[in-house]
């Protein structure tokens, strides 16, 4: 192995050698430790180190990167302390993640590492976001995404790929190509002779090095590093490298043939750039047998503080507490101690009365819905400079529906960006702007393509808070609902895929009041939040919008209209629908609740509808199996049993796909069914 230092001191290369010997020794006292018994679970990257090393030492400390299980370099690298780092693989409490996260999959933004999920492609997409919030603060900074080259088989890779090619990202791209997929070779997971021809295709460079040489990796990433600031441009390599262990340690390797070993051996990063280090005479064999003894003991003292962790203390309220960010909060000084607290904010509205009506001192003009979410949306452009919009055909055509039409003239096309056919890659960027401080909006053009980006929604935006502490400020804009004729791919009832989600907020206004207040409130939100907005009700529905800058508090309902006889809990489109009802079925006194916040849901509300009546209909438009009343109609059951008069009884859309034709349509709602179930409920 031929290794170049160019202008390289002794000591950079000497701390080069620290740097690549470190995890290699914390490997192998792992796997000690695993033969013993004392850690349960290990993924080696021994053989690869360089990479991860390498790569590290040549960005900036405060630029991020975004690992897999097999850079413990990375970490290490990044001054990382290991009895800390043990008690996160322990699972301990003063770990990383609390105990919440396994192995790799944290992050901190001390280090300015983003920590992995499972499906391995969505950290790609995380980088296009960071290096998009560089491009917009005109930062001299590059983000890094590693994957391996299983994970290019992933759908998360080309999107991620395309999107920094298209919004010219500087962002550097690195497969570690090991040869194996877990157990599947090379041969089954590509075609193309090497990987890094596919950088062509999306019009980037890229180039295939040796991953073993570690101050070739170094070399190369410094001078792509440039590269990709220099031209604001992504940059693709491929490192070849070779797994000397299996996928983790009980998986073993009898698939490996084992020749392979035999070669990658003597290419070993570590053996050989120690061996360069002697013949140059910058270490002697001495300074070795010291480095590595002193790391040893190191090591051992690492693992004692690592081992002397104190047990898991349970504790469900803080569990609870951390699925959320808290809302922004101010320091108080209260009886001699300054303690933190959260205040309302000035500017919200609390219309939840079913008397309310606007102060005098908030003009109001009549509005139609589409144009209140407008007007939220604009003036939270106005409020947050960091707040950036995506989404398809959003910028000079003004989105499938015209929500931002005129805002790439107001705004500029560095705020409003249109996007590529790529949901994946367009969330996983907006949650990269988050980290670095950005707020984002990403419409989806319509409700029903979100299942292109559930991945990223439901296990990276969603959970990523509760994981490490990091949130996703970022809001996902759904135009959803039927009774527009516009077939099963354009009509779905979706939110309650979501409504099982921990750490999401679900929002479903049905009035332009409400919308635009809801808006404005989820754009403040800290918190991933998915706002669902009726196609029917866009140009359907208007009604009095404060003019000014007001939020509705998400998590609290709205009471529409008291009545005595029954209680219709309902949302969206639903609203409308049991106001129809009420209006022309005057014999009956019907009491209307509108949820608004389907996650968090407005309990206390819901327990006041239910004794209000004794007779609650769950009226929603989303089919009937697995929606939203089934679990209100539990929660019903479960707490406010003694005060029901009769069973609950729901209402919804019939268990099969949205059908175009108008006719079937009207069958297939909700709407169809609500004379029926009403009847059904007053005759028990």
């Amino acid at each position: 192995m031929a290794f170049d230092r160019k202008n390289l001191t002794d000591a950079q290369l000497v701390h080069f050698y620290r740097s690549i010997l470190y995890p290699r020794l914390i490997e192998e006292k792992m796997l000690i430790l695993l033969r013993q018994g004392k850690i349960s679970k290990w993924f080696s990257g021994i053989g690869q180190e360089a990479i991860a090393v390498g790569t590290t030492l040549a960005l900036d400390e405060d630029e991020w990167i975004m690992p897999l299980h097999r850079n413990l370099g990375v970490f290490t690298t990044r001054q990382m302390p290991l009895s800390r780092l043990f008690k996160q693989w322990q699972g301990a409490q003063d770990g990383y993640s609390k105990g919440r996260e396994r192995s790799f999959h944290f992050g901190n933004r001390a280090h300015h590492i983003c920590g992995m999920i499972s499906h391995l492609g969505p950290q790609l997409a995380i980088a296009d976001g960071v290096a998009l919030a560089h491009k917009l603060r005109h930062e001299n900074k590059v983000s890094v995404a590693f994957t391996g080259e299983g994970g290019t088989s992933e759908g998360d890779f080309h999107e991620a790929l395309n999107v920094a090619a298209v919004w010219d990202l500087p962002v550097i791209f690195i497969i570690e190509n090991n040869g194996y997929g877990l157990s599947t070779p090379t041969t089954e997971q590509y075609r193309c002779i090497s990987l890094v021809d596919r950088a062509r295709g999306y019009g980037m460079e890229g180039v295939q090095i040796d991953g073993n040489n570690l101050l070739g990796v170094y070399d190369t990433i410094r001078g792509v590093r440039d590269y990709c600031i220099r031209h604001q441009k992504p940059y693709l390599v491929e490192c070849m490298t070779f797994r000397m262990r299996g996928h983790e340690e009980a998986s073993g390797t009898k698939y490996v043939p084992a020749e392979l070993f035999t070669l990658w051996e003597k290419k070993d990063p570590v053996q050989n750039y120690e061996t360069y280090l002697l013949e140059q005479q910058v270490l002697s064999a001495d300074d070795v047998t010291a480095i590595r003894e002193e790391m040893k003991q190191q090591i051992e003292h690492e693992l004692a503080m690592g081992f002397d962790s104190a047990p898991l203390q349970v504790n469900t309220q803080a569990e609870l507490n951390d699925v959320y960010a808290p809302a922004p909060s101010s320091w108080v000084l209260h009886e001699g101690e300054w303690k933190e607290v959260t205040a309302t904010p000035a500017h919200r509205l609390d219309n939840a009365a079913a008397d309310y009506t606007l102060p005098a001192d908030k003009p109001a003009a009549e509005k139609r819905f589409i144009d209140a979410i407008q007007s939220g949306l604009r003036m939270s452009m106005h409020q947050h400079p960091n707040l950036v919009l995506m989404g398809q055909d959003i910028a000079g055509y003004g989105g499938a529906f015209k929500i931002t039409e005129g805002f790439l003239e107001e705004f500029g096309k560095a705020r409003v960006r249109n996007t590529p056919l790529c949901e994946s890659a367009i969330v996983g960027a907006a949650l990269g702007l988050s980290l670095q401080g950005f707020k984002s909006m990403m419409e989806m053009q319509f409700a029903d393509f979100v299942t292109a980006g559930f991945n990223q929604i439901v296990n990276n935006l969603a959970k990523i808070h509760y994981r490490w502490g990091q949130p996703a400020d970022v809001v996902v804009r759904m135009p959803t609902g039927g009774g527009v004729g516009a077939g099963p791919f354009h009509s779905q009832s979706n939110e309650a895929w979501f409504v099982h989600t921990p750490g999401l907020k679900v929002v479903y206004p049905s009035t332009p009041f409400d919308a635009k207040g809801l808006l404005i409130a989820a754009i403040n939100d800290p918190n991933p939040v998915l706002f669902f907005e009726h196609k029917a009700l866009y140009r359907g529905v208007s009604g009095a919008v404060p003019d000014g800058y007001y939020e509705i508090e998400i998590g609290k309902a709205r009471h529409v209209q008291a009545g005595e006889d029954i209680s219709i809990i309902t949302y969206g489109s639903g609203v409308l629908w049991a106001q129809e009802y009420a209006a022309a079925h005057t014999q009956l006194s019907i009491d209307i609740l509108d949820l608004r916040s389907l996650l968090p849901l407005d309990y206390d509300a819901i327990k006041a509808a239910v004794q209000r009546t004794g007779r609650v209909l769950l009226l929603h438009e989303d089919t009937l199996t697995g929606g939203i009343a089934g679990e209100i109609a539990a929660w019903i059951a479960q707490h406010c049993f003694s005060w029901l008069d009769a069973p609950v009884i729901r209402c919804a859309s019939l268990d099969t796909p949205v059908p175009f034709n108008i006719e079937l349509e009207k069958n297939f709602l909700a709407k169809s069914r609500l004379h029926e179930s009403v009847q059904q409920l007053m005759n028990f």
